[in-house]
């Protein structure tokens, strides 16, 4: 191995100095340049003592004659190296190690936030499995800058991670957003085989893009009630609304046969709409009257309407936790949720 970890090393198409941080694979380093650190291949890199050397003048140079302006030929112009903005990513760098049988595998993935355009952005970070966040970071990353977040063990992926963001902007800027949030949610399928792609390409990181253009400012809408209320529209005071809701239920049933009388006549995909849409009803007014839990009867039957029950809620900051475990009532049947506010 031609680095180890704690040498010193010069950036050969910037020529900035740094050090080896960790030692990726056989072919990357992690390297730390200024505070900030990233991967690079070791063909990008090399050990400062060799450029000083040939830098070096063996001999004293003889002080060069006096030359007038006109005698003086003009430079040629150097291209100056563009910074293509083309939005902010979210970049995995896998770690290899040997199995026993001496295969490279996957040990961690270091997650990156990379920023590529010309804006500072103040972030929130929190990456979460299940809904319930392992990891969390206030900080900024500047403009064409990297960012390291943390280690991902890789059997994590498994679990199906989910990484979220809200951004703002470190300088505030009146014709843009004041936040914007970003999320994304890896499938372990899906991911590996990004991996493989990126072995094949021999490119280094596996990267999602999170936005392209950080949003416009797009002001509210807002409408003058006293005229609503002059033609006759039903205007509440905010702090009353909760007294003119619909009343809200401790437990609602999504058996068709509860919900209509011409199901029979209906496709899968309509009966699964409609039981969704009579779940959203009631989730959302259990909410607004703050009940401190919900029991959706769902039925056994395929699971389908169970599952996409449970990735709805998943992801609803209100549910604290939901179960579904045997009940004498409901059998297997049944999921109760207890919410948070």
């Amino acid at each position: 191995m031609k680095y180890q970890v704690g040498d010193d090393i010069v950036v050969l198409h910037s020529n900035e100095e740094g050090k080896v941080i960790e030692i990726i694979n056989d072919k990357m380093v992690l390297i730390e340049v200024r505070g900030v650190k990233f991967p690079a291949y070791m063909d990008q890199i090399d050990f400062p003592y060799f450029k000083r050397f040939t830098q070096k003048k063996l001999f004293a140079e003889k002080k060069p004659e006096k030359k007038f302006i006109d005698q003086v030929p003009k430079e040629k112009p150097q291209p100056n190296q563009l910074k293509v903005a083309d939005g902010v990513w979210l970049s995995f760098v896998p770690k290899f190690s040997l199995d026993d049988f001496n295969d490279e595998v996957v040990e961690l993935l270091k997650v990156y936030l990379v920023n590529r355009t010309d804006k500072g952005y103040a972030f929130d970070y929190k990456q979460q499995f299940f809904g319930e966040t392992d990891f969390e970071l206030k900080n900024q990353v500047l403009a064409f800058h990297d960012f390291y977040l943390h280690d991902l063990p890789f059997s994590d992926l498994n679990d199906s991670p989910s990484f979220h963001f809200d951004f703002s902007l470190i300088t505030p800027n009146k014709k843009l957003a004041t936040h914007y949030e970003a999320s994304l949610k890896i499938k372990p399928k899906q991911f590996f085989q990004r991996v493989e792609e990126m072995k094949e390409k021999n490119e280094p990181t596996v990267s999602y893009n999170l936005f392209k253009e950080y949003p416009v400012y797009v002001p509210e809408d807002k409408f003058e009630l006293s005229g609503l209320a002059a033609k006759g529209f039903k205007v509440y005071e905010a702090n009353k609304i909760r007294q003119n809701l619909e009343p809200a239920r401790s437990v609602i049933d999504l058996h068709m046969e509860k919900l209509s009388d011409n199901w029979k006549k209906m496709s899968n995909a309509e009966i699964l709409d409609m039981q969704l849409k009579e779940f959203e009803k009631w989730y959302e007014l259990a909410i607004a009257h703050r009940q401190p839990s919900l029991i959706v009867i769902h039925g056994v039957g395929s699971g389908r309407l169970r599952d996409e029950i449970h990735d709805l809620l998943k992801w609803r900051k209100e549910v604290k936790t939901f179960i579904n475990q045997y009940d004498p009532r409901f059998g297997y049947g049944a999921t109760e949720i207890f919410f948070q506010y």
